[in-house]
């Protein structure tokens, strides 16, 4: 089946096709998107989006154009998207931090220290190697490459170890904020 066959038979819907128009492209959106995304688990999920947008949008491919252009195109629109919803998600965590800190002020609920001594205590009960790889990242201000070359650990060891520890301590501080509201 030549490509254009199988741009057609994608375009009237035929799975199969679009079964072989992922494992085709796949790859190549995955390097174009790591382009512009640090995190694996990020550009895993634009990848994904990309091929889920260019499913409900068969019906606008044109097979006399190039494919890889309109498929990049949806790429760069998925990163521009998230990129986006990052900047407001980083805006509004900085925002909540702000209202948290002059709350606790106003308030005089909960001093800033003593969020930092709790959180302090929370770091120290995470696992040993966690504890390491996270005092690395946050307060040695080291990337995951760095941290993974100094203790003879993959990046992906490096990542996971990470996304655990936030994942404890953002539970934990959750926990934290409804026991003392």
């Amino acid at each position: 089946m030549t490509h254009k066959e199988l741009i057609l038979k994608f375009k009237e819907g035929d799975e199969e096709a679009f079964s072989s128009i992922y494992k085709l492209y796949w790859e190549k959106v995955y390097n174009f998107s790591r382009l512009y995304l640090v995190s694996s688990e990020d550009v895993a999920e634009i990848v994904q989006e990309v091929f889920i947008k260019l499913w409900e949008t068969r019906h606008l491919v044109d097979e006399k154009q190039p494919f890889e252009g309109f498929l990049f195109i949806i790429t760069r629109n998925q990163i521009f998207n998230y990129s986006r919803k990052q900047l407001n998600y980083s805006f509004l965590k900085m925002t909540v931090l702000q209202s948290m800190e002059q709350s606790y002020e106003d308030e005089d609920q909960l001093e800033i220290s003593d969020l930092k001594k709790h959180l302090s205590v929370l770091i120290s009960q995470l696992p040993e190697r966690q504890q390491q790889i996270f005092r690395m990242s946050r307060e040695q201000h080291l990337t995951y490459k760095q941290i993974a070359e100094q203790l003879s650990i993959s990046e992906k060891t490096v990542e996971y170890h990470m996304t655990a520890a936030l994942k404890y301590l953002r539970k934990n501080l959750y926990l934290l904020s409804l026991f003392l509201n």
